[in-house]
């Protein structure tokens, strides 16, 4: 466990690295006791800052939602971050590649809330019944540690390394098969990967309802009008200024990115 002020050093690190886009060591190596409980508090103070800004929460996203990349962290469980008003993306507003360190692009199932969730007993069938709609989606992923060299402790305290997101308009989740979503993604038209939404957690649903009763622990509610990125269908793709990025999903639709 760190002390607070080890915790605020730490954030006041991320924070800095963000805004200059100068990546620093890994936390876990520049404080060997840190933990998750105190990666999740560095997030918080992050996000706390910025809120005091005048962000807005607007959901929450699930990482290491899938079982090899729980087992390359060495961890049972995913972990999450939160979806600011600001990190909110554009398809015909072409994103400067410059404002981040090493950029990628990730393939998600998006959900939007239509009614608060429970916490602590919140199940798949309360996911279901809360959903609006469910949405095609691009996460832009980031680090602000060097060369991506993560840990657990990493990935948590530097906001689940997300850094935007674009959503398209969706579908409502009634008759829908959410475990059989093919997804495909396009760079410049030409395909570069592919995979269905049974890789998160075998459905992304289960992945929802778990968000759900883990940030109860910390006194938060998913709450209706809220975005859940569930968890990437694919792995991760590196962008590069000048790319446009375009994923397919059977169902739901299409959403684009572009880089300059």
């Amino acid at each position: 466990m760190l002390t607070e002020e080890q915790r605020r050093e730490a954030a006041d690190r991320l924070r800095d690295a963000e805004l200059q886009r100068a990546p620093i060591p890994p936390l876990t190596e520049s404080y060997p006791g840190i933990d998750a409980v105190d990666a999740y508090e560095i997030q918080l103070i992050n996000i706390r800052r910025r809120l005091a800004e005048g962000a807005v929460v607007k959901g929450h996203k699930v990482g290491l939602s899938s079982k090899a990349m729980q087992q390359m962290m060495g961890v049972d469980e995913p972990d999450y971050g939160h979806l600011l008003g600001d990190m909110e993306l554009r398809s015909d507003e072409p994103v400067e590649v410059a404002r981040y360190c090493y950029p990628r692009v990730e393939v998600e199932v998006g959900f939007i809330l239509g009614a608060d969730l429970p916490g602590e007993t919140c199940t798949e069938a309360d996911v279901l019944a809360a959903t609006e709609r469910v949405v095609p989606a691009l996460e832009l992923i980031d680090s602000r540690i060097i060369d991506w060299k993560i840990a657990l402790a990493d990935t948590i305290a530097d906001n689940a390394s997300s850094a935007g997101y674009v959503i398209g308009e969706g579908v409502s989740p009634q008759g829908l098969d959410l475990t059989a979503i093919e997804a495909a993604l396009y760079r410049d038209g030409e395909f570069v990967v592919s995979g269905r939404s049974d890789a998160v957690l075998g459905n992304p649903v289960t992945s929802v309802a778990w968000l759900a009763r883990k940030v109860a622990s910390f006194g938060v509610r998913l709450q209706a009008g809220h975005l859940v990125l569930p968890g990437s269908c694919t792995r991760a793709i590196d962008v590069a200024a000048g790319q446009t990025f375009t994923a397919e999903f059977s169902g739901l639709g299409a959403v684009s990115l572009t880089f300059k």
